[in-house]
């Protein structure tokens, strides 16, 4: 019995121990992957940074496990994107669980794109806000300097290495406008989603985004019809399709108007690249 105590105690040691060690780097949690770039150029070595939704799982339609509701208490803070749908859904559910954990919300500032609401699931799209704002160079310096913000409330003796970083970051997302802007000089006008994530792009660089999806729902034959008629009126020659997303009726309308499909990754953590390739595919 003695050596069954002294074992435990030992584990119980360890165990808080190894807490300890963990915690010498603090935690911050964020809902996306493209997030956690931004996050992550700036905060470098002084913070780990964690996703809630992981690589392959869409955000509009992700529900956390048991095990990442339990890992949240040990963060010291949650960064999200705005209004994405997991979002909508879980928010008030994680700061219940986790009261003392500070939120920050790097939407603050970014010219937000107003639509009608629409469910997409199980998911409601709270009060028509296109979600999507990361994918912008013009509104990932505002997110930056969101998350510099955050970084400096939360880590205030490292605020010169964020301003640094920072300045880094803003140098990319720069580059990157530039590269984009060089490929789509000459580049069509038109182009075609299945999930329209692609709004704020579109708005940067003068496009026109027409999407697949119509309110977060399959289209009925009537739609899907129509839509292909305003495609070969648009002149369109590409559909950019994702990965979470049945693809069926983006195969169904490339091979009726002969254009081709491009698979992209909004979700990506590598965000330049992906910003870069969308330009890319658009070039004639």
């Amino acid at each position: 019995m003695k050596k069954l105590t002294y074992l435990l105690t030992l584990f119980i040691l360890c165990a808080c121990g190894n807490n300890t060690k963990q915690s010498e780097k603090p935690i911050l949690t964020v809902t996306l992957e493209p997030l956690r770039y931004f996050t992550e150029a700036i905060a470098s070595e002084h913070f780990k940074v964690v996703s809630m939704v992981p690589k392959g799982s869409s955000p509009e339609s992700y529900d956390p496990t048991p095990g990442q509701l339990v890992n949240l208490s040990q963060s010291q803070a949650y960064l999200r994107i705005g209004y994405i749908g997991f979002e909508q859904v879980w928010m008030d559910k994680l700061k219940a669980n986790c009261p003392n954990m500070k939120v920050y919300d790097t939407s603050q500032g970014v010219d937000l794109i107003q639509g009608e609401g629409h469910w997409h699931g199980k998911h409601f799209h709270e009060g028509g806000v296109e979600p999507h704002i990361w994918n912008s160079t013009r509104n990932a310096s505002v997110i930056a300097e969101n998350i510099y913000a955050a970084l400096c409330e939360l880590d205030p003796n490292h605020q010169g290495d964020f301003q640094k970083r920072l300045h880094v970051l803003k140098q990319t997302i720069a580059q990157t406008d530039s590269i984009i802007r060089t490929h789509l000089a000459n580049a069509d006008s038109t182009f075609l989603i299945y999930h329209p994530a692609l709004s704020y792009f579109a708005r940067d660089y003068g496009l026109k985004q027409l999407s697949i999806e119509e309110g977060g729902k399959e289209p009925s034959p009537a739609q899907l019809k129509a839509l292909m008629e305003t495609c070969r009126k648009e002149n369109v020659n590409t559909i950019f399709v994702q990965q979470e997303f049945d693809q069926r009726n983006a195969q169904l309308i490339a091979d009726e108007l002969d254009i081709h499909i491009v698979p992209i990754n909004p979700l990506s953590y590598d965000w330049a690249e992906e910003m870069v390739r969308v330009a890319i595919a658009l070039k004639r």
